[in-house]
């Protein structure tokens, strides 16, 4: 918030009207990052500072949920970047953004598309098929917007390619905006339904989010520093020798890192699916997928901690800088903005559409094997697109370049427009889902409201992050089905703030384990997880033995879920407190049957 007003007062006293491209992009982090945090995190409180629950459940928080977890990297990990690389690269080159008229359909093309693409996350779940389509169709449309910027980025270098040799600042940016259009080309292969169905769950997902993370915010941030520090202490870089020596250890860093987690999750995949000639499981048990990629965590490790070096130098490098220099006494000497915003727009740029419009008729090919005639359709609708771009776009753009002018001078329209924009994505998604529930409540394997003790055990759950490691969402695939049950349903999880569905199984999935074991299991594992699964990575709970519960809460905690329309009568309320201790008595009897101290 303190960040967003001195944003948003300094660009009111501007002296300069104009709006450089970069700006544009921090003004859609500013008020897209708030969006989502604020309907995201709508919720009742329960006990003030301690407590509260979700007004979104189920369904509804799973797409809301990851409307505002795919979009909190974009506009957070992901547009203000680019603000870096559309001031930084033309200040470290010396040269002009290679196209303004691209600037700005990348703008507004990414800010546009962006917010559509969340629901990819989650399909062949519980979510309704329409919106998982809606996610996966933008999520591949987004390959126009991300590589249009990444190409921008990349081609502002033209005429002034010996400084990547010469200079570890463009070493730095440069090699981020190339793991750029790396994560973003992957980003929307992993949408493709086909591709999903293999990766998800699966480590290939933490080798494609550490693609972005550390090879493009941790190379651009680097490259910010290393051009920023010596300027701001008016002195030269310490030791260029170091920080090569960073980029270079830093690469090598995230290559082995991704290349683990790529082998690694196919792997899993692959191993998850193998089936025998009979049609069982040719791996039974979830712990025979595990051993196998033992050794591509130990390799990701050794990955990091070279990446981690690599910042470490750097962090010594700025250090000495700093030391040897004098702080800047005024502001740092710039050249004007126009020197960087202007750019030739030449005919050079026209051969773009001709050889993406070539890509695209390779992707039509891998996409019909991929996902059949409907993504082929796609594909052959975006090669139409290009062709049309490439006929018509100095036509068209000459008029949007011009009109855009006069809207960069008048930040708040920009600002409304840019809000428009984020929400047109939100409310085509969200409400729909949210109106269907509300007039016609889903009975798709309605399950019945937590009991007040199974609700207090719930919120342990929640408390201890399980979600992170274990999934409760079997999805409609033969293998799922054989080793977990029945695919999960929507009403299963219609009583759950937040939903648990969740994106990773470093251990197996757990909607239908309630019951599957004797209640003295469930202890021994939770205090010593490998005396009842040789072989599990799973960390001890044994400290849980002593923990307690206040039992009056869940008097409060119900009478919460009664206003979130969970059906609890007033009866069931009120005698919350007296259920949740005659239950747990219940739990309790059983366990010294069965030998266990409780």
């Amino acid at each position: 918030m303190v960040f967003a007003v001195n944003f948003f007062w300094t660009i009111a006293r501007r002296r300069e009207k104009h709006l450089y491209v970069a700006i544009w992009f921090y003004i859609a982090t500013i008020v897209t990052v708030a969006v989502l945090y604020i309907v995201n995190n709508l919720a009742l409180p329960v006990m003030v500072g301690l407590k509260s629950y979700g007004v979104f459940a189920g369904v509804q928080d799973a797409l809301v949920q990851w409307w505002y977890g795919h979009n909190a990297v974009a506009f957070f990990l992901t547009t203000p970047v680019l603000g870096i690389m559309y001031y930084f690269l033309p200040k470290a080159a010396d040269r002009p953004v290679y196209s303004y008229r691209l600037s700005i359909i990348h703008f507004w093309a990414l800010v546009f598309m962006y917010i559509w693409a969340g629901p990819h996350h989650l399909l062949y779940t519980a979510l309704p098929d329409w919106v998982q389509s809606m996610g996966m169709v933008f999520s591949l449309m987004l390959w126009a917007p991300s590589w249009g910027g990444m190409l921008n980025g990349l081609l502002t270098l033209r005429g002034a390619w010996h400084k990547l040799r010469e200079d570890p600042v463009i070493k730095f940016l440069i090699g981020g905006i190339t793991f750029y259009g790396m994560a973003t080309f992957e980003g929307p292969l992993l949408s493709i339904k086909s591709v999903s169905a293999l990766a998800h769950y699966t480590d290939w997902i933490i080798g494609h989010v550490h693609t972005g993370a550390l090879g493009w915010n941790g190379f651009m941030a680097a490259g910010l520093f290393y051009w920023l520090v010596p300027r701001l202490w008016s002195s030269k870089l310490y030791s260029t020798s170091m920080a090569n020596f960073h980029f270079w250890m830093g690469t090598l860093g995230i290559l082995i890192y991704a290349v683990s987690m790529w082998v690694s999750g196919i792997s899993q995949g692959l191993m998850w699916r193998s089936l025998n000639a009979d049609g069982s499981l040719f791996y039974p048990n979830f712990l025979e997928t595990l051993s196998p990629i033992h050794n591509m965590y130990i390799v990701r490790v050794i990955g990091g901690l070279m990446y981690f070096t690599g910042f470490v130098v750097m962090a010594y490098n700025l250090f000495r800088t700093i030391q040897r220099g004098k702080a800047t006494n005024g502001f740092i000497e710039v050249t004007e903005v126009e020197a960087v915003l202007e750019s030739s727009d030449s005919d050079e740029f026209y051969w773009w559409p001709i050889w993406t419009s070539i890509v695209g008729l390779v992707l039509m090919l891998v996409f019909f094997m991929a996902d059949g005639l409907g993504a082929t359709i796609a594909a052959a609708g975006l090669c139409l697109l290009f062709v049309v771009v490439w006929k018509y776009w100095k036509q068209a753009t000459e008029g949007v370049k011009a009109s855009h002018r006069s809207l960069e001078g008048r930040a708040f329209l920009f600002t409304v427009l840019v809000v428009i924009a984020v929400l047109i994505g939100g409310i085509a998604e969200i409400v729909p889902t949210v109106i269907s529930q509300n007039e016609a409540p889903y009975t798709n394997g309605a399950a019945d409201p937590y009991t007040p003790l199974e609700l207090q055990g719930r919120d342990i759950y929640v408390r201890e992050g399980c979600y992170v490691c274990h999934s409760q969402m079997i999805r409609p695939f033969v293998d799922e089905k054989l080793r977990y049950g029945e695919p999960s349903m929507a009403g299963e999880s219609r009583y759950d703030r937040p939903f648990q569905w969740g994106s990773k199984r470093t251990g197996p999935d757990l909607q239908r384990v309630g019951g599957k074991y004797p209640d003295s299991w469930h202890v021994k594992h939770m205090t010593d997880p490998r005396s009842t699964s040789p072989g599990s990575n799973m960390p001890s709970y044994s400290w849980l033995e002593l923990d307690k519960i206040d039992v009056g809460d869940s008097v409060v905690k119900l009478r919460a879920m009664k206003l979130l329309k969970v059906p609890y009568s007033a009866s069931q309320i009120g005698s919350a407190g007296i259920h949740t201790e005659k239950q747990a008595q219940m739990i309790s009897d059983r366990l010294r049957e069965q030998g266990v101290r409780a």
